[in-house]
């Protein structure tokens, strides 16, 4: 398990970050972001997609449970669960279409505690440090993908 923290000076450079990271998933892979509310937790999955194939717009799944977005290789699953107060309380199926084998998901706000989150390859963690800097915390959980594929 590796664990490392960057300083990006701005919004480009934390799409920068999210593409790089994006080069070390694969298919099956899940991506667990934290931090406050304008932090860049959607502009860093901005660059992972774009990484990914993603060509349309990216944007924050905030009045919805999550965004699909199919690229040439792979389906890249957004996800903000910002409202849920626990996945356990909802509907046992209500992330089904957005993670597992053929996808890599993206997931703000995850609870602590949901088995369906259990298994990250990453934990990402974003913090203000004044004007548009942000310290960027990266913890690699795994080796690669469940299913073995590549992206």
């Amino acid at each position: 398990m590796a664990s490392r923290s960057i300083e990006t000076a701005g919004p480009q450079e934390t799409e920068s970050l999210g593409a790089q990271l994006a080069r070390l998933l694969r298919r099956g892979d899940l991506v667990l972001i934290r931090g406050e509310l304008g932090s860049g937790k959607t502009t860093l999955v901005r660059g992972a997609a774009r990484e990914l194939g993603v060509t349309g717009p990216v944007t924050s799944p905030t009045f919805s449970i999550g965004h699909r977005y199919e690229a040439p290789r792979v389906t890249v699953s957004h996800l903000d669960l910002y409202r849920l107060e626990a996945l356990q309380d909802e509907e046992p199926d209500l992330l089904e279409d957005y993670l597992g084998d053929g996808r890599i998901a993206f997931v703000e706000w995850p609870p602590e505690a949901a088995r369906e989150l259990q298994g990250a390859r990453m934990r990402v963690t974003l913090n203000h440090r004044g004007g548009d800097r942000r310290l960027i915390e990266v913890e690699e959980m795994a080796a690669g993908g469940k299913d073995g594929q590549e992206r």
